[in-house]
């Protein structure tokens, strides 16, 4: 399925219109990674294990927008946004969020 964040596919007329579509994920924090990351907060550096769980977050969130958009009966999502929110009383919840539109090219 094309995902795009662009409002047309180059070449692949849009056909029909089939509404937003999303997909949210919220992934917790342990108290591990936060450790390691505090840590890097110090010393420098990148922090590995909190860029994998924000990439998988995001390819999960995608890959719920483009299932609801296939229960639409949709072969593509245009328009995509991805927002990132960090949540909880102490912040130690990030909610990766995917909005697209739904439409068959």
């Amino acid at each position: 399925m094309t995902v795009t964040t662009t409002p047309t596919i180059e070449g692949k007329p849009i056909q029909e219109y089939l509404g937003i579509v999303t997909g949210e994920v919220i992934v917790g924090a342990n108290l591990f990674r936060d450790l390691f990351a505090n840590i890097r907060d110090i010393v420098g550096g990148r922090s590995g294990s909190y860029e994998r769980i924000l990439r998988d977050a995001r390819e999960q969130a995608i890959e719920e927008l483009q299932a609801e958009a296939a229960t639409r009966g949709g072969n593509a999502v245009v328009g995509v946004d991805l927002d990132y929110e960090v949540i909880g009383d102490t912040g130690s919840m990030l909610m990766v969020s995917a909005s697209g539109t739904a439409v068959r090219v």
